[in-house]
């Protein structure tokens, strides 16, 4: 199913999704990777405040390349998620919805995901340059010694991503390789 879904998420939308839609996503999103995961994390057991509030947003896991003259943004493709999978239970049940990366998610992950209605979407690997063509603006809002892995706040228009995992916990990995087995 094709859905065009508005960024930050609401409870509905995350919570009607299914693993296997194709969704459209048109809004405002948040790249964190592995160093700014780390950095939040000091930032929470340190008792401080994360450098923007997580409730309902979505986290593109992704470090740009430079942008081209004109562009907002470089080839902007995901990294895999399971290297964010330590920090992901701890900002899901702050109130994050959405999370995009590749590949798949930890058991902790999977569990936090259905304990707080979230949703795990997959964007294409490899598609970097395509997918940058969604990305309308880019602002770096933290961490900007991190250089690419810096948090930017991105404005997106028809991101498009897969649901890879709903907020039921059916994760897409698993069921297209049983139906793969299937077949075969």
């Amino acid at each position: 199913m094709d859905r065009k879904i508005s960024v930050p998420l609401s409870a509905e939308d995350a919570a009607s999704l299914r693993a296997g839609d194709y969704v459209y996503l048109t809004g405002t999103i948040y790249t964190a990777r592995d160093a700014a995961h780390k950095r939040m994390q000091e930032a929470l057991d340190a008792g401080h405040s994360l450098p923007f509030d997580v409730r309902g947003n979505v986290i593109y896991y992704m470090g740009p390349s430079p942008a081209r003259e004109g562009r907002p943004i470089g080839s902007a493709g995901p990294t895999t998620a399971s290297r964010m999978d330590k920090y992901t239970p701890a900002l899901l049940d702050l109130g994050l919805l959405g999370m995009v990366g590749k590949g798949r998610r930890s058991p902790a992950v999977r569990e936090a995901v259905i304990r707080n209605h979230a949703v795990y979407f997959a964007a294409v690997g490899g598609a970097g340059a395509l997918l940058s063509k969604s990305i309308k603006a880019a602002e770096v809002i933290a961490y900007e010694d991190l250089g690419t892995e810096a948090i930017r706040k991105l404005w997106v228009e028809d991101f498009p991503v897969i649901v890879c995992m709903d907020a039921q916990g059916t994760d897409l990995y698993e069921t297209a390789a049983e139906s793969f087995r299937r077949e075969e």
